[in-house]
């Protein structure tokens, strides 16, 4: 992974009626170095509709330095260019998705035992998504929450290896996570579900600076 990878992971929202353009448009106004952005595409959208908000989300970060990740669809993040993806539990496995982006991509891996965290670094993961932290609306069917013991568990066992924790994240709750070992956040609810989103985003990126 050649780039430092940034401590404020935006989530774009794929829940009906978002837009994810206008949530990236938001955070770029008040971009940092530590922003990355997440492109997440909905499980019923068409690879062509990913496809052109993959791009269209790449097009807007590029000039700014801000880089974009996809998850869950590798073909679409290779095809827009973007930085690098992420897999969950049900998307392809860790070294299929390392061999599918190439050694320089940026490819994260979803976990939250210390086991399956290992076994992701080891197969070639450059940082881990961990959580949920807390409980969370934005995504139906996920295991119970594990807290900020949880995170610490893993973080121990994966030293070296950036965590981004995931999972009911808020500004207030970032430095309890920082200080279980956290390296970032990801966010989805917290800045789409805000009246000010850029507001939301700068928050966000003041907590993780500290």
């Amino acid at each position: 992974m050649a780039m430092a990878l940034g401590r404020l992971h935006l989530i774009t929202d794929s829940r009906p009626g978002r837009d994810p353009i206008a949530l990236v448009r938001a955070a770029l106004n008040v971009a940092t170095p530590d922003l990355v952005v997440q492109f997440r595409p909905a499980d019923d959208w068409t690879d062509r509709l990913a496809y052109e908000l993959a791009n269209q989300i790449v097009a807007l970060c590029r000039p700014v330095g801000v880089p974009v990740l996809v998850n869950d669809r590798l073909h679409v993040a290779l095809a827009a260019g973007a930085a690098g993806g992420h897999v969950g539990a049900d998307d392809l496995p860790v070294p299929a998705a390392r061999r599918l982006l190439g050694p320089a991509a940026v490819l994260g891996a979803t976990s939250r035992l210390p086991a399956t965290a290992l076994r992701a670094v080891g197969d070639g993961a450059d940082y881990l998504g961990v959580g949920p932290c807390y409980a969370t609306s934005t995504k139906d069917g996920l295991p119970v929450s594990i807290g900020p013991e949880g995170l610490r568990a893993v973080a121990r066992q994966v030293a070296g290896t950036p965590i981004i924790a995931i999972g009911g994240i808020t500004a207030a709750r970032v430095p309890d996570l920082l200080a279980a070992g956290a390296h970032g956040v990801a966010v989805i609810g917290a800045v789409s579900d805000a009246a000010d989103p850029s507001r939301a985003v700068a928050e966000l990126l003041a907590a993780v600076a500290r």
